[in-house]
């Protein structure tokens, strides 16, 4: 094996190859973006080599849920996610998607995430992803379509229930994207721009993905009191629609319900005896959305994201804004508007329940364009291998791994991805498994993680001993080609 030649080889390594299983000592072998051989240590030569030694090798992380569909186009280095060791991200996540929709009008909250009017141009999805392949991003990109953004195009006012037409206006238009590649349809029930929408009509668009094969994940439509009928009424979708269900970012969220994911972790069980269910989750206790003055309750700690009237107060908890505007919580959050908040929302037991429940999947749920973000946009991948695998012991590090890559790529049909085995691609990342964490605060929240040191996006070295290397090697992951195990 000696005399084989290969791209890159990665020597002396210890591979966890994503399955879950114990690692083992080898050799990797790479080449035209793949991975070509698996050997003894020490046995393979080729024109660049890595020497691993003492590191772990994992294949790259795939990062399931992510609003990344503009920060891909715009700062397609992507520090924030390969610092994290993430190979793969995938988009359009709480039914908010870039496309399909080209702005006439300033967009509606939640859609204001990820763009302005001017930053939603792609009447299609296959014009996104065109733009997407001419940017040459640093990652992978998988694309999920939008349910707020299939409405907002759609439907004269979106506050009301669909039309007949207007269903199947936003059907032709998911159809279309799912034909150009998209993974699937996601819904975010929870938001102002959705919420009228019944389960039928998100039956009658989820039943489009599954006939192109794809996945319905749902931000569902009540994580506080009505978790349980939220949790059915998703979970109903996927059966009638005949599609997997994905469940995304899943906590019991209000000190009224801290202590009920046993009962919703049960409750998904069940479901899974007699249908395809999977779920997300962040590492931490808090989350981040639109600041609204309806979850402003005066109890649980909120600090503002970003504010466009007020830019100022980025970083700042609203209870200190409102202490100093001499006015409650709920009218500073108005007088704030638009705006992002951190939520403190969770409790400590509950967030390590649901990863520890061994159908998890780990998702940053990150807002790139948050002024002061939630520190998961650029730690949470490191922080489940740092914080809950060294420090809390709360499952193996080779369990932690096939969180983040095998069970994504199962669950998103990404079948050449998420494995370290001969003829995938070759998306890697090299760690200190002694040193990784994630360094992103609350306080300070855009610190690149320390750990990670090496990561292969396609074969192409974009990362080596801890800096970037201006490699940008990512591709648009269709559906069609991902599943079906075609090369380009």
């Amino acid at each position: 094996m000696r005399d084989a030649t290969y791209d890159v080889v990665i020597c002396n390594a210890l591979v966890y190859d994503g399955s879950g299983c114990a690692p083992y000592p080898a050799d990797i072998g790479i080449r035209e973006q793949k991975i070509a051989a698996i050997a003894t240590p020490a046995s393979l030569g080729g024109q660049h080599i890595i020497d691993a030694r003492g590191m772990a090798v994992a294949p790259g992380f795939i990062d399931v849920h992510t609003h990344d569909d503009r920060v891909v186009l715009q700062q397609p280095a992507m520090q924030p996610k390969l610092t994290q060791g993430v190979t793969t991200v995938i988009t359009g996540n709480c039914g908010i998607s870039l496309a399909p929709l080209k702005a006439i009008a300033a967009v509606p909250a939640p859609l204001s995430l990820i763009g302005t009017q001017k930053d939603y141009q792609f009447a299609s999805v296959a014009d996104y992803a065109a733009a997407v392949t001419i940017a040459e991003p640093a990652v992978n990109v998988g694309m999920l379509i939008g349910h707020s953004t299939l409405r907002v195009n759609a439907m004269a006012d979106w506050t009301g229930p669909a039309s007949t037409t207007e269903i199947s206006k936003m059907q032709t238009l998911l159809a279309e994207g799912m034909q150009a590649g998209a993974l699937g349809f996601s819904s975010g029930l929870f938001y102002q721009t959705s919420k009228a929408a019944d389960n039928a009509e998100v039956i009658a668009l989820a039943t489009i993905a599954a006939q192109a094969g794809g996945v319905y994940t749902s931000h569902i439509r009540d994580e506080y009191n009505g978790v349980m009928d939220a949790l059915a009424e998703a979970c109903d979708a996927g059966q009638a629609a005949q599609l997997p269900v994905i469940l995304s970012h899943h906590k019991c969220a209000g000190p009224a319900n801290w202590g009920r994911t046993s009962e919703t972790l049960a409750y998904i069980s069940e479901r899974r005896r007699t249908q395809a269910v999977g779920l997300d989750a962040y590492p931490y206790a808090a989350g981040s959305t639109v600041l609204d003055p309806d979850y402003v309750d005066g109890v649980i700690r909120i600090m503002v994201t970003f504010s466009e009237p007020y830019p100022a107060m980025s970083g700042r908890d609203l209870s200190d804004i409102a202490a100093e505007w001499q006015v409650g919580q709920k009218e500073a959050a108005r007088r704030l508007h638009p705006a992002g908040a951190v939520y403190f929302q969770m409790r400590e037991d509950d967030v390590q329940r649901v990863l520890s429940y061994p159908h998890t999947m780990i998702g940053s749920d990150g807002l790139p364009h948050d002024e002061h973000p939630h520190p998961r946009l650029w730690g949470a991948f490191p922080r489940v291998l740092g914080h809950y695998v060294r420090e809390e012991k709360l499952f193996s590090l080779a369990e932690a791994i096939r969180r983040m890559t095998s069970l994504s790529a199962d669950h998103f049909g990404l079948q050449q991805r998420g494995r370290i085995a001969c003829g995938c691609w070759a998306d890697l990342v090299i760690f200190d498994p002694d040193t990784i964490s994630d360094a992103a605060t609350f306080a300070q929240p855009k610190q690149a993680a320390k750990g990670v040191l090496w990561v292969l996006v396609n074969g192409a070295i974009a990362m080596a001993d801890g800096k970037l290397t201006g490699k940008r090697a990512g591709k648009v992951l269709r559906r069609q080609d991902e599943r079906y195990n075609r090369n380009d």
